[in-house]
């Protein structure tokens, strides 16, 4: 489905879009904002918003087979430079999301995809559908060493097909938390946080279990839950993850120092609740993620971050930029909150190492970033066409870091 503009961009962009209710859709327009002038596919889905802001030119339903051709032919039609993918197997149609290699074989414009997730154990069909993607396009961006390392081990991917740019955040300052807390009307004891779409896997259950030993080592403890449960699963289930989540915490009877905030942030309500924050945690039970939004956004605004061993964790958190713990380890994660939560100096030092580290990650350096490869893949795109599966080099030094 087209909504013709009056305008070419010089880059489209397509993904879920806000209003809908998802972290790929605000990576996307944090993204779109910070390397100019661009317009937006959005990736409808049946229940997504009805209504989306100028910029989305054009809305593909995401299960409708016939949009994405008719999408592809229009944006063929346009002015735009090139067309930035964002993919997430869920967030396109078909199976494995596999209507996105329609929609790459129809487009005659230079393609660049941010990926988001690289599975560790990838079915036929996940396989199939990320190799026909990265060969649709001009350059991949993936988001830390590892999943460039596992795109290469694993999928065999070239590495100079591969750019690294690190997800973007926004550009906090470093704030005493004690100064913050009042905004929100939150008690001015340690105040640990978890934020993100509610839903099973997020591995919530562990802090909570957690938090009977953290209580009793500082009663004026407290662990706040922020965000909606995820759209996807209020529609199947409704609310019955986070009563069960409840039900936990009364049973260990913490449910006093348990706070459920149960909304979908803006982004200035985000960064209020970050920067109040004493403690953020990821208790992520999946060690194979590649990429955590929470965890960069909790880096910039130099939080003291606790995390399990996920891949992504590893990474950002290693020489001392937070603490990592074992996997569905409710002691493991008690004794590293338990040591933060009574060394506020621990916390400050933490915090300001991953802050320092997170100034690279700010969303004007990345926007820049990926300029720069989309002014690549144009340029190689005048001497042919490289929608193809022709590779961009990313130079020798980046190849090296990616074979590393």
């Amino acid at each position: 489905m087209v909504q013709s503009g009056t305008m070419s961009p010089a880059n489209v962009f397509v993904a879920t879009y806000p209003p809908r209710r998802c972290g790929i859709a605000t990576f996307t327009r944090d993204l779109a904002d910070a390397t100019g002038s661009h317009e937006i596919a959005a990736l409808h889905p049946f229940d997504g918003p009805a209504i989306y802001p100028a910029e989305v030119q054009y809305r593909i339903r995401r299960d409708v087979r016939a949009d994405y051709l008719e999408v592809a032919q229009s944006i063929n039609q346009s002015g735009v430079g090139v067309v930035s993918i964002q993919h997430e197997y869920g967030i396109w149609g078909g199976s494995d999301g596999g209507y996105v290699l329609d929609f790459v074989a129809a487009l005659a414009k230079p393609i660049v995809t941010t990926l988001h997730t690289v599975p560790f154990s990838p079915s036929e069909g996940q396989r199939r559908v990320l190799l026909g993607l990265i060969n649709a396009s001009a350059a991949s961006v993936v988001m830390s060493r590892s999943a460039a390392d596992l795109l290469c081990r694993l999928y065999d991917v070239e590495p100079e097909k591969l750019s690294i740019v690190p997800h973007g955040v926004p550009d906090l300052q470093l704030t005493d938390p004690a100064t913050v807390k009042p905004r929100i009307r939150m008690e001015p004891g340690p105040m640990i946080l978890s934020f993100g779409l509610l839903g099973p896997g997020k591995g919530y259950e562990s802090v909570i279990e957690a938090m009977p030993v953290v209580i009793e080592a500082d009663p004026t403890a407290y662990y706040v839950i922020l965000g909606a449960t995820h759209p996807e699963l209020l529609r199947r289930d409704g609310e019955s993850y986070r009563e069960r989540l409840k039900g936990l915490a009364e049973d260990l009877g913490v449910a006093d120092r348990v706070v459920f905030i149960d909304r979908f942030v803006t982004r200035a309500e985000l960064a209020t609740w970050l920067t109040a924050a004493d403690i953020f945690v990821t208790p992520y039970p999946n060690k194979d993620q590649i990429v955590s939004g929470t965890l960069a956004y909790a880096m910039s605004a130099g939080r003291a971050c606790v995390s399990t061993r996920y891949a992504y964790a590893v990474e950002m958190l290693e020489a001392g930029r937070g603490r990592l713990v074992g996997t569905n380890s409710p002691a493991a994660l008690s004794d590293s909150l338990t040591e933060l939560i009574q060394d506020p100096a621990l916390r400050r030092q933490l915090g300001r190492r991953a802050y320092e580290y997170s100034r690279t990650m700010i969303w004007s350096e990345v926007g820049a970033r990926y300029r720069e490869i989309f002014d690549r893949v144009v340029l190689a795109g005048r001497g042919a066409f490289v929608g193809s599966g022709v590779g961009l080099a990313v130079g020798a030094a980046q190849a090296e870091a990616v074979r590393a």
